[in-house]
């Protein structure tokens, strides 16, 4: 039985909501999940309220892994709440509340391991165990579209020239552009303090219509990504009330750089001190191994940094995404960055991942790699001064290379799991078929 004294307070407080939404991530991130009526919301803190396992694998179609439900036999696991998610929904026509739940299994023993939160988790575990806790921040981009695409169904700039066109570049830190979007930034603004979603930035990017978000680190990595998440869902949310569209997509544009998600990670100590600070701004040996570790499993991660095929368009020559696995002090060239500043909040920002990336499962992978470098005393690579783009060790530019070096290996099912590993492959590969067996509009202009 969980303390359902935070649901009892929150009902309180809300005496209006009939309704819930219940938020279950599946391995894109995606949300999925049920509508609760308010008679029936105290049976989910009682562990009454099942979904099927199989709805944490779904495709980006939201179709079944075939492999699971033969598994499985397509069977239930326990909806798991996580009341400090506990929030109303701003944008809703009616009062609704909502809460983020995580998969536990069918008899209700132990967390799921093919839940994005509980990988999470289980990582954050192996932390605990020597005593450390590590600190995430996410940095989000995102690109604010029309909702009626084109003659091409290709997505449309809100933001143009005088001619109508898309303008020519974004006006990065326009406070002008800013003020031309005032009226959804405002209600992005407001609808985050009512979920309690602490912004600590917004600006306008490098490219037209776009825009990067960021939120103030968090002592708990696993509420950290839960802000992160829920953030997105808002800013779609509220873009649809502007009659407007948020998109998170790597790069809906294709002349146009793409949308990132930067991950800041430190790590304390059982008396609260960042174990990187060692009072210089080279940081520790620890911050060392750390970034070693990182740069090792660069490449088995980059199917879960760049999950999808477009995903890898975002890679390219000029176009702010890192190309090489390396790792530099104040440097935006390279995959890993280490922040000039305060020396006691020294920290890594991991470059590599794309806006339409879990981040749950972004932030386990980061932090596994580390704890695998600190582990191991792993030493890195000399820190680069300058452009490294034209580095010769490159990381995998292409779907199939990232998901088949995933697959293989070791690091991840030994830190990540073993079902994880399969699950998420085979939602990849399943999704990548569909990509491998269609046509597309540039092959008829090339090819008819």
């Amino acid at each position: 039985m969980i303390d359902d004294t935070p649901l009892k307070e929150f009902l309180k407080k809300y005496p209006g909501i009939e309704i819930f939404e219940i938020l279950l991530h599946d391995l894109n991130g995606v949300h999925r999940g049920k509508w609760l009526p308010r008679s029936k919301i105290e049976s989910l803190f009682s562990g009454k309220i099942k979904m099927p396992i199989s709805s944490c694998s779904l495709d980006c179609w939201g179709r079944d892994q075939e492999e699971i439900i033969t598994e499985t036999g397509d069977a239930d696991g326990i909806c798991l709440p996580h009341a400090h998610t506990l929030r109303i929904v701003p944008w809703a026509k009616k009062e609704t509340g909502q809460i983020i739940v995580s998969m536990r299994n069918q008899d209700n023993t132990d967390d799921y391991q093919g839940d994005c939160r509980a990988i999470l988790k289980k990582v954050i575990d192996q932390y605990k165990d020597l005593q450390l806790y590590p600190v995430i921040a996410c940095e989000m981009e995102f690109h604010v579209v029309e909702i009626e695409r084109d003659g091409f169904g290709m997505p449309k700039h809100t933001q143009k020239s005088l001619d109508g066109s898309p303008a020519i570049g974004g006006q990065v830190y326009g406070i002008t552009e800013m003020r031309d979007a005032e009226l959804l930034m405002s209600d992005i603004i407001e609808a985050a303090k009512v979920q309690e979603l602490p912004l600590d930035g917004l600006v306008t990017e490098f490219s037209p219509s776009q825009f990067e978000i960021n939120l103030r680190h968090q002592s708990c990595a696993l509420t950290a990504c839960d802000q992160s998440s829920m953030l997105k869902r808002l800013i779609k949310s509220i873009a649809n009330k502007n009659n407007c569209q948020a998109t998170f997509m790597a790069k809906p544009f294709d002349t146009q750089v793409g949308n990132g998600m930067h991950v800041h990670a430190s790590i304390l100590d059982e008396s609260g001190e960042n174990i990187f600070n060692n009072g210089t701004e080279s940081g520790s040996k620890i911050l060392e191994n750390a970034v070693a570790g990182c740069l090792k499993h660069m490449k088995e991660g980059m199917a879960i940094f760049a999950p999808n095929i477009n995903s890898y368009r975002r890679f390219a020559p000029g176009c702010y995404a890192p190309l090489s696995p390396s790792w530099g002090y104040e440097n935006r060239t390279t995959a890993i960055r280490i922040p000039a500043g305060d020396v006691s909040s020294i920290r890594i920002e991991h470059r590599v991942s794309g806006a339409d990336a879990n981040p749950y499962l972004v932030a386990a992978t980061i932090l596994a790699s580390a704890l695998d470098g600190i582990k191991n005393k792993l030493e890195p690579t000399k820190a680069i001064v300058g452009d490294r783009s034209k580095h010769s060790e490159q990381l995998p530019r292409f779907w199939e290379e990232s998901l088949n070096i995933f697959n293989d290996s070791k690091f991840i099912s030994d830190y990540l799991g073993f079902e994880f590993q399969k699950n998420f492959y085979r939602c990849k590969r399943q999704e990548k078929t569909e990509f491998d067996t269609r046509a597309f509009a540039l092959e008829f202009d090339a090819y008819i």
